[in-house]
């Protein structure tokens, strides 16, 4: 497929343009702001009518853990904060050691709160301890929130995205909760604009930077000997604790007050239960007992943790090393076979042993496969890593490290072909033989795929240019198009092609480059960044000219055009157009030929001249018709309706656009449903029919809201300036 536009007021899809001023920047809505259900829903200040479309509501708070005790007075005084609201948002800072039990008091104060936040309850890792991909950078959070309120397209930059926030969080009941944070930098741009909002944050530090905020901060010590025991008597069963008090107290001593300890400690005795409790302390005794409580208790838990590894078949106790070298950080069956080189039926008897003995969590059904994923606490993900490094090859990790990667590309690749099948697949290499089936079916399911691993995708790219391996990185990139042209996560696209880029030209890969420069120019082009555009396209099409490649170098003449025109410099646009279709039509590329067709279609709307746009679009639609390519055919079909317009046929206008709109809500395009929703207002203004184009701009409106913040400000504005 032809590398598409972003959501700028003067480009669609390809270039072509629907007229009015160029938006240049992402700002959070301006004159709009969302109310009602998240989701597709908006509110308009001047007097316009609100036009909402209900959303599933955000439940995303962890499972409340099973065996919960000894924290009664940490809890009564977090829920007295409560009290606050809804007169002033409350900011909770739950700190402590590792292994503390921070995560297990927040998500069962917040369970027990789930009905005082009905708009919504968040939670995300902050990963501020994680030894693979470090600390999760806020803009990286601040998207995956605003994705699950609906919004499709979220802006660049972290600033945009910390106002888009609080503009969709503002006035909204919520609650979120900030697990593993470092800093409070890290937490600060994630805080909500809502003044009836709850929002507690984990850390192993203090995080005092918090107090000009107004955080109220709750220091969590260790559990006291008895709690520690009767934790222990809840896991494995009191009888057993009662025939062994002596040798359960020492347990708990050397567990040191941890529950993380406790709870691995546990789980082995209680797979083992004819094992005498004493052989466990025995275990635990060896790593020095209370004394390892003075570096943050992770020796602690590295005595609990090293007794349950020592317990493991060696099936297991691989499985369990190459898990914590893994490139992401949570995963399903899928990802564990490829991790442990094994079938999905043993990968699932793996990871279901190891959560058995509570050295994985299990996180629940994936939302887009319904499989159970799990993850690793930081403190046992470490430990399975450092194991690894103690008793794994480096070919060996590596090995780990490429079948994840292989996975991830297959799986990508699949989805690229289902999402867009016109968009020829270059080569791919694979280092690894294992071909496990797509966890989708269709458009959709890839669809969904692709957003819900995105973070996982450039986990996976990163270290793979890591690790050197060139092609791997490019291809990666090139995968995830799909995801690119149609969710629009700008920084991920540039930062994708940014690296995709350097590894083509490190492999002397000369196809790849040319594929990472169009496809990166069009991410570059569609935030604003022109000249890095222009400058990217133009690289491509002198290296295809160089090649003597003539539909690669009117791809990329194709794409400065498109950057010209978006810039509002129609002669270049045109004339750089008109050099790709001289190329298009040599090389007898047909379906080029009628993209370029569409964009000159649209210059020639841009400069008042229907009757001859109206002769590019009609042979475009015609042309893209006959080669299948639905979407961009209903894309011609709508800007030969607005050629219909500008020579006075209203009445066949409307009846394209009406078509138009019908075919994209049958191919699921969300923002081109938006956009001929705007057409249809356009045609009725020109009419003077402004009642009839008010209605049309607020449905498009509603259809902006969850895909194009700036498309959602230009059309409140232009509201406003109706009513005035």
């Amino acid at each position: 497929m032809e590398p598409e536009q972003g959501s700028r007021r003067t480009a669609d899809a390809d270039g072509s343009g629907i007229g009015g001023p160029e938006v240049q920047d992402n700002t959070a809505y301006g004159g709009a702001a969302v109310t009602g259900t998240f989701g597709q829903a908006c509110g308009i200040h001047g007097g316009a009518r609100s036009h909402t479309e209900p959303a599933a509501t955000v439940r995303q708070l962890l499972p409340a853990p099973p065996h919960f005790l000894g924290r009664e007075r940490e809890l009564g005084t977090l829920r007295r904060l409560v009290g606050r609201l809804p007169e002033a948002p409350v900011l909770a800072v739950i700190s402590g050691p590792a292994g503390v039990g921070k995560t297990a008091l927040a998500s069962s104060w917040l369970r027990g709160l789930a009905q005082r936040f009905p708009d919504g309850q968040f939670y995300a890792d902050l990963r501020g301890h994680s030894a693979s991909g470090g600390p999760a950078r806020p803009a990286e959070i601040l998207a995956q929130f605003l994705r699950a309120l609906g919004q499709r397209q979220t802006p660049q930059g972290l600033g945009e995205l910390a106002a888009l926030w609080r503009s969709r969080t503002a006035g909204r009941r919520i609650a979120v909760m900030l697990d593993n944070a470092v800093s409070a930098g890290q937490v600060r741009p994630l805080l909500p604009g809502t003044e009836t909002g709850l929002v507690v944050v984990t850390s192993r530090f203090r995080l005092a930077g918090l107090a000009v905020d107004g955080a109220f901060f709750q220091q969590l010590e260790v559990l006291d000997t008895e709690d520690t025991v009767e934790l222990l008597s809840r896991r494995i069963g009191s009888e057993r604790v009662r025939r062994e008090p002596e040798a359960a107290r020492q347990v708990a001593a050397l567990c040191a007050g941890l529950p993380l300890a406790v709870c691995v400690a546990a789980a082995r005795m209680a797979v083992r239960p004819r094992q005498p409790l004493a052989a466990m302390a025995l275990a635990l005794g060896g790593e020095g007992g209370l004394d390892a409580l003075r570096v943050e208790g992770e020796p602690a838990v590295r005595a609990a943790l090293d007794a349950s590894y020592r317990l493991l078949t060696p099936d297991l106790a691989l499985g369990y090393r190459r898990l914590g070298i893994s490139p992401v950080t949570d995963f399903g069956i899928r990802v564990a076979a490829a991790v442990c080189g094994t079938g999905p039926r043993e990968a699932d008897r793996i990871v279901d042993a190891l959560a058995e003995v509570n050295l994985l969590e299990d996180l629940g059904p994936d939302p887009v496969t319904g499989l159970d994923r799990f993850r690793f606490h930081d403190l046992v993900r470490a430990h399975a890593g450092g194991l690894a490094a103690a008793h794994e090859t480096s070919d060996d990790r590596r090995g780990t490290a490429r079948r994840v990667v292989d996975l991830y590309l297959r799986t990508a690749t699949a989805a690229e072909a289902l999402l867009s099948p016109s968009h020829r697949t270059l080569r791919r290499d694979y280092a690894s033989d294992d071909d496990q089936p797509p966890p989708f079916t269709d458009e959709a399911g890839a669809l969904a795929w692709l957003d819900g691993e995105r973070l996982h995708l450039m986990a996976v790219l990163r270290k793979a240019a890591g690790l050197g391996w060139d092609a791997a990185v490019w291809q990666l990139a090139d995968a995830m198009w799909p995801l690119f042209l149609r969710l629009r996560p700008y920084d991920l696209w540039i930062e994708a092609h940014t690296a995709g880029l350097a590894a083509a030209r490190r492999a002397g890969d000369r196809e790849g480059e040319s594929r990472m420069l169009t496809s990166g120019g069009t991410g570059l082009r569609n935030v604003g960044r022109h000249a890095e555009a222009v400058s990217w396209f133009t690289q491509a099409a002198e290296a295809a000219r160089r090649e003597r490649d003539r539909v690669a170098e009117a791809q990329a003449l194709h794409g400065v055009g498109q950057t010209h025109r978006l810039a509002g410099r129609l002669a270049e646009a045109r004339s750089f157009f008109g050099r790709a279709l001289e190329l298009r039509e040599r090389a007898g590329y047909r379906r080029g030929v009628a993209l370029t067709e569409l964009c000159l279609g649209d210059v020639e709307l841009a400069e008042g001249q229907p009757e001859r746009a109206r002769e590019h679009l009609s042979r475009a639609r015609a042309v893209l018709l006959e080669v299948r390519d639905t979407h961009d055919a209903a894309r011609a079909l709508a800007h030969l309706a607005r050629a219909h317009a500008g020579v006075g046929d209203f009445p066949l206008a409307v009846r394209e656009l009406t078509r138009a709109l019908g075919e994209f809500e049958s191919s699921g395009s969300v923002h081109w449903q938006g956009r001929v929703l705007e057409m249809l207002g356009e045609t009725a203004a020109e009419r003077g029919q402004d009642a009839e184009a008010r209605d049309w701009y607020e449905k498009s409106l509603a259809r902006y809201a969850s895909v194009s913040a700036d498309d959602v400000r230009r059309l409140a504005d232009r509201l406003g300036v109706a009513d005035r």
